[in-house]
């Protein structure tokens, strides 16, 4: 793509404006895990008790932007890597907006979340890390992907025959089994400390 005759448009009302409005920072709250984890009803969770407060919040989910914005998207690693770009952009946006953006992806190379952290920038960008074991991740198999990936069915299934790396440092760590959702949802959101702080 030829980027020389793209310019950045000025405009009058920018972020920091939106926030003041809003009453909260702008952020992306970015979930990773094993599909089957939990990432998407965590997310949900969150947002109905970050609504309750008052917060404008909106979750992109994995399974929902493979319908539209990437659903021109395989799976191959350079296909999950762009889908993690477009969705990065978008929840920049967002964010930019003054919104705080939950996404709920495996997003399981590390190097992409990274990625995703640079262009969002560090000082709005929380990793959230649902660490579910494998076992009862495939235990659930909600959508049945487990089953067929065993069967041969589904090459390139994250954790069967495509790697996921767990983040090193994530500024949130939960674990997806063992307590209920909402308990869950509560404890991520007790841990992120800048949501209501605001210039």
């Amino acid at each position: 793509m030829n980027g020389q005759n793209i310019f950045q448009q000025a405009l009058n009302i920018n972020r920091k404006d939106r926030e003041r409005l809003n009453g909260h920072k702008g952020h992306v709250i970015w979930l990773t895990g094993l599909s089957g984890a939990g990432k998407s009803s965590i997310a949900n969770a969150m947002e109905v008790m970050l609504h309750a407060d008052g917060y404008r919040t909106y979750i992109l989910d994995g399974d929902n932007v493979r319908g539209g914005l990437s659903r021109d998207l395989g799976f191959s690693d350079a296909d999950r890597v762009e889908n993690i770009r477009r969705i990065t952009e978008v929840s920049k946006l967002m964010m930019d907006a003054g919104l705080i953006v939950m996404t709920a992806f495996i997003s399981p190379f590390r190097h992409e979340r990274e990625m995703a952290r640079n262009i969002v920038g560090q000082e709005h960008f929380v990793e959230v890390y649902v660490s579910t074991p494998l076992e009862i991740c495939e235990a659930r198999d909600v959508k049945g992907l487990y089953k067929k990936a065993r069967a041969g069915q589904l090459p390139n299934m994250t954790g069967i025959d495509s790697a996921y790396e767990a983040p090193l440092s994530p500024e949130v760590t939960v674990n997806g089994s063992g307590q209920s959702i909402e308990e869950t949802a509560r404890m991520a959101i007790s841990q992120i400390s800048t949501l209501r702080q605001s210039d």
